[in-house]
């Protein structure tokens, strides 16, 4: 498997809405719509490159805020939510592997392609995933603990820094 890693600039919004929309079904308008304003942050994001220069993988970052994900959490769980808004997070926006490349190691290496500045940078990672996706486990294997969900998601954490600190925070399973 000859992959290169790149980061991805906004010259790649157009085939990451692209990626996006084929990916999960939404309106085409509407992602860009996210690409375009919930703050995608390029530098941090990752995307695969094969041999013959096709795409087969992104990995995009956003420095959104979990109320911009979920307003449920607004009225829900308030206190938990400026715990976790007084902390430094980045989130995984959107994780798509080419279907050849699911289940080899392809979506480590790009996440390990960040995973130092993540921990240097910011105390949690913040993932949001979808009811219907079958990433779940993925993300728990990955350390990720649930700490909200909603009617469309199940919203994770990473613990990067003071992870002891950070799990306090959150309600016990």
């Amino acid at each position: 498997m000859n992959i290169t890693l790149c980061r991805m600039t906004p010259a790649d919004r157009g085939e990451t809405v692209d990626w996006i929309t084929r990916q999960y079904g939404f309106d085409r308008n509407e992602v860009a719509s996210w690409v375009d304003n919930l703050h995608f942050n390029w530098p941090l994001s990752v995307k695969a490159v094969d041999e013959q220069g096709r795409t087969v993988g992104l990995l995009n970052m956003s420095d959104y805020r979990i109320e911009e994900e979920t307003e449920a959490i607004l009225s829900e769980q308030p206190e938990l939510l400026r715990r976790l808004d007084a902390l430094r997070y980045t989130a995984v926006f959107s994780f798509i592997v080419a279907e050849p490349y699911r289940h080899t190691p392809l979506n480590h290496r790009m996440i390990m392609e960040i995973w130092d500045e993540l921990e240097q940078d910011y105390d949690f990672l913040f993932v949001p995933v979808m009811h219907r996706l079958t990433t779940h486990q993925y993300w728990k294997r990955r350390g990720a603990v649930e700490f909200f969900r909603d009617s469309m998601s199940i919203y994770y954490l990473i613990p990067l820094r003071g992870k002891a600190l950070l799990r306090s925070l959150l309600p016990q399973n």
